[in-house]
């Protein structure tokens, strides 16, 4: 009998033991779930730059992104367009990359440029890949803004290899969308991203609707064809490197109107 209630004790201690260990598990699980999404820096990746435009940059305003006037949208003159294997599509929009001129005697000695992705740098099928092509497929090419090239190299060079990474993209504040569309379409891009820079899918919910789904219209544009007059709308997106998904709640007010551009308060990381 004494041997029965000794076993008995053990079980019992057991089963405290265990379920002890599956809350603090729980809590560890529900802590990690709290901490958001961070994106981190890629290794370094052997590609070739060149540039476009002059010095003013003024040639690089609006592009495949549909980001509008670079210097008022907060991206300056740090930028490039990418070719068609890194542009994905119009997905690499807002992604940001560090890039430094290597094996050539036109490099800059240490320095690094860091731009974001804000146009596309089409193929040239007239010219060889190696010869003028520079960004026909499958090649990873950077063109960048005038000002950003000249950090690296010396513009008399033309073409450059460079070592390139994807870094986090440091932002002042929320997320900005701007308007464009009629009272059936609603047209929106998306620019200030933080984190990894992307956005893979987006929704909009107005006051008076559930969650609806935008379709990817080109560059960092998302649609809805729905009529949201008259109502506050509020947009959930989800970044298309880290999955991360975030929703900004009454972005633009129940008066707001299309032209016009709506800042959030909240940002990936």
């Amino acid at each position: 009998m004494a041997s029965f209630h000794s076993s008995g004790g053990l079980l019992y201690l057991i089963l405290i033991v265990i379920t002890i260990f599956a809350a603090s598990l729980d809590s560890v699980k529900a802590a990690y779930a709290a901490v958001p999404t961070v994106y981190r820096p890629s290794a370094w990746t052997l590609a070739h730059a060149t540039f476009y435009g002059d010095e003013s940059a003024s040639s690089t305003m609006g592009g495949a992104c549909g980001y509008g006037n670079l210097m008022t949208n907060g991206y300056g003159t740090n930028t490039a367009a990418l070719s068609t294997t890194v542009f994905s599509n119009g997905y690499a929009c807002g992604q940001c990359y560090q890039i430094k001129c290597v094996e050539s005697p036109w490099c800059s000695p240490s320095s690094i440029a860091t731009v974001t992705a804000t146009n596309l740098c089409p193929p040239n099928w007239s010219e060889d890949s190696n010869n003028g092509g520079w960004c026909n497929p499958p090649r990873t090419h950077f063109d960048m803004a005038k000002p950003a090239f000249m950090q690296i190299a010396q513009w008399k060079a033309g073409i450059v290899p460079v070592m390139y990474r994807r870094v986090p993209c440091a932002r002042i504040g929320g997320l900005r969308f701007s308007f464009q569309g009629n009272g059936y379409w609603l047209l929106v891009y998306v620019m200030n991203v933080g984190g990894a820079g992307d956005i893979q899918s987006m929704w909009v919910k107005g006051s008076k609707t559930a969650w609806i789904s935008m379709s990817h219209n080109w560059g960092a544009s998302y649609q809805a064809f729905a009529t949201l007059r008259g109502q506050a709308l509020s947009f959930r997106l989800t970044s298309y490197t880290t999955k991360q998904t975030i929703t900004a709640y009454n972005v633009a007010p129940a008066n707001w109107n299309l032209g016009l551009t709506y800042q959030a308060n909240l940002n990936f990381h």
